[in-house]
């Protein structure tokens, strides 16, 4: 009976490896044996990359609609409430791109929020 080698499996796994690692800085994009934890690592902090930027833009359109409505003389709680009360489903994105572009209309979501809060 012949034994099983592993040879071309572990030759396949190693390459998907170093064509991730490609870049790296010196042996981290040439040896196996170094490019291995760099990749894991570096696939870690792309997973933890994606959920933080879906958290930062969120603080970022909170800050940018809280700003118009500051202007408006009420304040991105007050605004939001007044909003849900009044039925009006818009999403933070576009209340930041409105605040921005569009202040008569964000003006006017502003007036219509403040009577519904009062």
């Amino acid at each position: 009976m012949a034994r099983v080698k592993k040879g071309v499996n572990a030759h396949k796994r190693h390459k998907k490896i170093l064509k991730l690692a490609k870049g790296f800085y010196g042996q981290k994009s040439k040896v196996f044996r170094a490019a291995n934890p760099a990749v894991m690592r570096a696939l870690r902090s792309a997973y933890v990359g994606r959920k933080n930027k879906k958290r930062e833009y969120r603080r970022l359109w909170i800050a940018r609609i809280n700003a118009g409505a500051r202007v408006n003389d009420i304040s991105y709680s007050r605004l939001m409430d007044g909003l849900r009360k009044s039925g009006i489903e818009i999403n933070r994105k576009m209340l930041a791109e409105m605040a921005i572009f569009d202040t008569a209309a964000f003006a006017q979501l502003c007036e219509t929020a403040k009577k519904a809060v009062k």
